[in-house]
């Protein structure tokens, strides 16, 4: 990747790749597990499914050699053929070129991982209230993803839920910072059960864990999941 000159915290450029965000796959070793091989197989057959984006997340490391390990093998499994994503850590992104990574509020600020990865790398950023939602205009990020939208027990969350009047809220500040080319996806809690009323109420996607990598058949919950949020994109865009 190569390193993107001159970029300061008042410029907005994104990565120069398109996000698809409609079932980002979060691959969480606190709920998942430490065998990059299961981890990798689960991966496979998320995007067999229709599983357009990945994100490899383990909130604690204390071994980075067999973090990387793991990443590789998640590689490997997927083979390029959606984006893999690292959650936090930039450095382990560089090193093993990953597509990018996903960054909280508290994280390496934006501009700076844009200057180390470059332009070519995916950057996201989690948004979780409407100020931070208004910055959003001058952040160098590829997408941004809202939550958490309903409790759940894969994350432990400090701040109490958004609900859906939360998301349309903050989607609807987020949209007026970077207008609709801004891709925004909302996170936590989310399942067959409530994806549709999400994707109704305006997110272009959603990040989930369990409710992909739990189920019996990683595939066909993948399939399932992408048929009511397709469902629910084509719904609103023939509304408009």
């Amino acid at each position: 990747m190569g390193m993107a000159a001159g970029l300061t915290t008042g410029q907005a450029e994104g990565g120069a790749r398109s996000v698809d965000l409609r079932l980002y796959g979060l691959l969480d070793v606190g709920v998942l597990g430490t065998d990059g091989t299961a981890l990798g197989r689960l991966g496979a057959e998320a995007v067999a499914g229709g599983c357009t984006l990945l994100q490899y997340r383990e909130k604690t490391i204390a071994d980075c050699r067999a973090t990387l390990d793991r990443l590789r093998a998640i590689q490997a499994a997927v083979g390029g053929r959606v984006p893999l994503l690292v959650n936090d850590r930039v450095d382990l992104a560089l090193a093993a070129g990953a597509d990018g990574v996903h960054l909280g509020q508290s994280d390496m600020h934006p501009a700076d991982a844009r200057r180390l990865l470059g332009r070519e790398a995916i950057i996201g950023l989690t948004v979780k209230t409407a100020a931070q939602a208004d910055e959003l205009y001058r952040l160098p990020i590829d997408y941004a993803c809202i939550g958490g939208v309903f409790a759940t027990s894969s994350k432990d969350n400090p701040d109490p839920p958004v609900g859906l009047v939360g998301l349309t809220r903050i989607l609807f500040r987020a949209r007026l910072a970077r207008g609709q080319s801004l891709p925004v996806g909302a996170i936590a809690g989310i399942g067959l059960d409530n994806v549709a009323e999400v994707i109704a109420a305006g997110a272009d996607g959603v990040a989930v864990i369990s409710s992909l990598f739990k189920a019996e058949s990683v595939a066909g919950r993948a399939r399932a999941l992408r048929d009511r949020i397709d469902a629910g994109l084509a719904a609103r865009s023939t509304a408009r």
